[in-house]
């Protein structure tokens, strides 16, 4: 970079721009440091503008030193910090800059609803939402960006009802032809277990992009629906529209789930041969996840070994995963003893292993992998259940003893399995990760989260309105027996969500098959 016998703010401003352009941590430090001398290092402009310099370079701690040194901050200072701070998971940060500003902006508040978002609090997004509606000044009305912020969070809970009002906002306020709300909103139907309702915002759209396209496909996908998501990958192929590595992602997982290998094999090769899209990590772990629940495992590990990349923690997270669903010993310690090298914060690793080793019978190989997790300080991740009644949004843990109905709650449980069993349900207790006796087993199984959220359903829902449960992990042998069975005697259909896919229950037949 030529020095500049007078250089003004907007001199500076292109060379920060052109450091973000060109990804430059040597030519950034020089202007920073040739701002600084030239008297402009307490200019907001300039400083909101270093912000994005160093959070582009990564660079978090330089940016907030940026922040700190700056004396006068502008509200665009505080937002390209929090903005920053979003783009990097620092939740806490975040909300800490965001509660220090004495005047917000609807910038302010989407940038914090987009961070809740984005990582994991979907609660806190909601919350934050309603808090700004509640603003009278005229700047901070809700835009487009936190239309789709609240629309992911409504997805990721599964709040339909909320997601429902949202959608009458948007249609009130003509947001309603801006392309990436809409896509929110195909997706937020589709993961709210609506996916006619998401068809339907769909085709009701002027124009599509591949992110809409990818969101319908994505949901049906989820749905389990594998053949009707690569018919509508063909449709978008077929109106011109090129897909994107987030296609095949999401196609590659339709056809996981819908147990289609062949038809994924296919897919996986067409992307690099006929769309010139060089498969990445989360493109082999989708194939690896695509054999290993077709109990694949030593196609799935050839395939590991023949990949043209490092495989990293997906990968080998995917195998570990399959390993478990089909209690492979051997393919669940390969996996686990990479993941364990690649990841050993990870407590899911530990837990998948000890989970296999239990359902083998290998106890004494489950209390050796439990004092491994115990001595890194590690803890399993608690099962936690939601369900959405009244357009509340309630949450359950296993170990839930605050909630005021739980004895209720307890009570229904035992009732029902009393009565199921005489019925033909068979507690699946082999999912209990202690060397305990039946009964005990029993109980332990009777008190998962998503239980207690049935039961909740089941009393403070009406008969003919249907059950919808999000589950943070894979929904576990057992429960999925248990809800058929529930479907079936009480005559209700429930929506269950999980970690990979949507379980429609009705009648005493599950729409995944029993293939999850």
């Amino acid at each position: 970079m030529s020095e500049e016998s007078n250089p003004t703010q907007r001199t500076y401003e292109h060379l920060i721009l052109s450091c973000i352009h060109q990804s430059s941590l040597v030519d950034a430090q020089w202007v920073h440091r040739h701002l600084h001398e030239n008297g402009f290092d307490q200019d907001p402009f300039l400083a909101t503008k270093l912000i994005n310099m160093y959070s582009s370079l990564d660079l978090i701690d330089d940016a907030r030193k940026v922040f700190d040194k700056t004396r006068k901050r502008t509200i665009y200072v505080y937002n390209a910090l929090v903005d920053m701070y979003a783009k990097f998971g620092c939740v806490a940060y975040a909300s800490a800059v965001f509660n220090q500003m004495a005047v917000k902006n609807v910038v302010s508040w989407s940038a914090m609803i987009a961070c809740y978002a984005k990582n994991g609090k979907a609660f806190e997004a909601l919350k934050l939402f309603r808090e700004m509606m509640l603003k009278t000044e005229e700047d901070v009305g809700p835009n487009s960006v936190t239309m789709v912020s609240v629309l992911q969070a409504c997805a990721a809970l599964a709040a339909l009802e909320q997601g429902k009002l949202i959608h009458g906002y948007i249609l009130r306020n003509g947001l309603d032809t801006i392309l990436p709300v809409i896509s929110a909103l195909v997706t937020m139907y589709a993961r709210c277990g609506k996916l006619e309702v998401a068809q339907q915002v769909f085709d009701g759209m002027d124009k599509r992009d591949v992110v809409s396209w990818n969101s319908l496909i994505s949901g049906f996908g989820a749905h389990g629906h594998g053949k009707k998501a690569i018919d509508i990958f063909k449709d978008m192929i077929s109106c011109g529209i090129s897909p994107s590595p987030v296609s095949f992602v999401s196609l590659l997982g339709a056809c996981s789930h819908a147990g289609l290998v062949d038809e994924g094999r296919a897919l996986f090769q067409a992307m690099r041969k006929e769309y010139g899209i060089i498969p990445s990590v989360e493109h082999y772990a989708s194939m690896v996840d695509l054999l290993g629940r077709a109990n694949k495992l030593e196609e799935a590990a050839k395939f590991i070994d023949d990949m043209r990349i490092e495989p990293g923690p997906k990968v080998w997270g995917s195998l570990l995963g399959s390993s478990r669903i089909h209690c492979n010993v051997e393919f669940a310690e390969r996996a686990s003893t990479k993941l364990f090298q690649l990841e050993p914060a990870n407590a899911g690793n530990y837990v998948l292993l000890a989970d296999t080793y239990a359902e083998a019978g290998k106890w004494d190989e489950v209390k050796r992998v439990k004092k491994l997790l115990e001595s890194r300080g590690l803890q399993k991740v608690p099962g936690r259940s939601w369900i959405e009644v009244k357009r509340q949004i309630h949450s359950f843990v296993s170990t839930d003893e605050f909630n005021p109905q739980i004895e209720q709650l307890h009570a229904l449980l035992c009732e029902l399995s009393s009565e199921m069993k005489e019925k033909g349900y068979v507690p699946q207790i082999k999912v209990v990760l202690y060397d305990l006796g039946e009964e005990e087993k029993e109980r332990i199984v009777l008190g998962h989260s998503e239980k207690l959220a049935l039961a909740f359903g089941l009393i403070n829902t009406s008969n003919a309105e249907p059950i919808r449960i999000t589950k943070n992990l894979r929904l576990c042998e057992d429960c999925h027996s248990f809800t058929k069975f529930i479907s079936k005697f009480a005559r209700k259909e429930i929506l269950v969500r999980d970690v990979n896919r949507f379980h429609h229950f009705r009648d005493g037949v599950c729409s995944c098959g029993d293939y999850w």
